[in-house]
């Protein structure tokens, strides 16, 4: 914990932000550049936890795409993020950091990573940049309730302490990863506020899928691969990429980046996953390729001459989909049943049923209603004087570092407006 303290009475608007992520590390730290007195209340035992384990550890900290781009990739209420975005982009946060000393590195698909490959070292230079600002940071601090009170907010803490501030920014995160300490509390307070809390859900997630087959495969990366999702006729996701199977189903690169509009799709019924393992070849070339390793192993059981097409762990899978028999001799298989293989390569098909868990998300999907919250403030038009950042909003957005510039761009907006001498809402 590290304070400064003011004179009481003086003429400093008094801030409180409710969670020491991204978006409360930031909203802190820019109301207080702007003269409030704030203080950063944390109910775990360090800040940026969650941010910690971001990017594997190594915390995609924003994506360097242009704007228009940037916006493609915002899945809930783009709109509403566009002021905050224009007040404080993703060219900016880079800034912020390389101004001070933490170098930063491009990598494919344009995501921003610390040179260092170290998310502790972005959460050290924002700590740094808190302590040298004059922000007073109360950590092992839960927050039991927050309420309108003399014409501020009184936060009462869970040593039964109460403290007094004249704006509330709530910082707290989402639903995922729970053991980071994103348990909804913020969401709860919003409620109590009369604020709507849409639908939640797991976002940027595993999927869970019909059969036995994930658990049959359970740790298999394919890499390279084309997956499709359809529900009926329509078709709701494809890209190229990495995957991998768990116990219950799907994730990887690909599959994360799918899930959040996967996760929509599901509330009208399951959805069909076509993997095409071979995505660089036609199914016209795929079938020579098959031909030729046919060939070369004419006098084999079917079962053993997929080697070379396939990762061993798939190929009883594999075997047991086409419906060849496992012992036929491979000079035995008609151009038929051939052309079958080819297709199920082609078109490995598997049926999502639900999305994983809390626990495995990066990102919860859903929060405090944009209609009722001022896009260029973040302040609620339903309160005055308190104010939502982060993953407490409506708002998300696919891999890459988009939803960790969403926490910047809302964090900064929510603390410039609450050091305003007079809140704009």
């Amino acid at each position: 914990m590290f304070c400064v303290f003011l004179i009481e009475g003086g003429s400093m608007v008094r801030v409180a932000v409710v969670g020491a992520g991204a978006a409360g590390m930031m909203a802190a730290l820019t109301a207080r550049q702007r003269g409030a007195d704030v203080t950063l209340i944390e109910k775990n035992e360090k800040t940026g936890k969650k941010l910690y384990i971001t990017g594997k550890g190594r915390c995609n900290l924003t994506n360097g795409c242009d704007q228009e781009e940037f916006f493609r990739h915002i899945l809930s209420n783009p709109k509403f993020l566009f002021s905050a975005f224009s007040a404080f982009d993703n060219q900016q946060i880079c800034r912020f950091f390389e101004e001070r000393g933490l170098r930063l590195k491009e990598e494919r698909g344009q995501r921003v990573f610390p040179a260092s490959d170290k998310s502790s070292d972005v959460i050290r230079t924002l700590e740094k940049a808190l302590r040298e600002a004059g922000v007073c940071i109360l950590l092992n601090t839960p927050v039991r309730d927050i309420r309108k009170e003399n014409g501020g907010f009184a936060l009462e803490t869970g040593s039964g302490e109460t403290l007094a501030f004249d704006r509330v920014i709530i910082a707290t995160g989402g639903l995922s990863y729970p053991a980071t300490g994103s348990t909804g509390d913020g969401y709860a307070y919003a409620k109590a506020f009369g604020h709507k809390v849409t639908a939640l859900r797991p976002g940027l997630v595993p999927l869970v899928v019909e059969g036995d087959f994930p658990m049959r495969l359970e740790g298999l990366t394919l890499k390279n691969v084309s997956v499709t999702f359809t529900q009926g006729k329509k078709k709701l996701f494809t890209e190229f990429g990495d995957m991998l199977f768990t116990h219950s189903g799907v994730s990887g690169p690909v599959i994360l980046h799918a899930s959040s509009v996967i996760g929509r799709a599901l509330d009208k019924g399951t959805v069909r996953l076509s993997i095409d393992l071979k995505p660089a070849l036609s199914e016209t070339e795929l079938d020579k390729r098959i031909l030729r390793d046919f060939t070369e192993f004419a006098n084999r059981d079917f079962r053993n001459a997929l080697r070379h097409l396939l990762p061993a762990k798939l190929i009883p899978v594999m075997v047991e989909a086409s419906g060849i028999a496992p012992e036929k001799k491979v000079n035995e298989i008609t151009r038929s049943e051939r052309q079958t293989l080819c297709r199920m390569l082609k078109d490995f098909p598997l049926t999502v049923t639900a999305l994983g868990e809390y626990k495995e998300a990066v990102i919860t999907c859903g929060g405090v209603s944009t209609r009722e919250v001022d896009p260029k403030t973040m302040g609620s038009k339903l309160v005055q004087g308190l104010y939502f950042a982060g993953e407490m909003l409506d708002l998300d957005g696919t891999t890459g570092g988009f939803n960790l510039q969403i926490a910047w761009s809302t964090g900064c907006a929510a603390g410039m407006a609450a050091a305003q001498p007079d809140p704009k809402q």
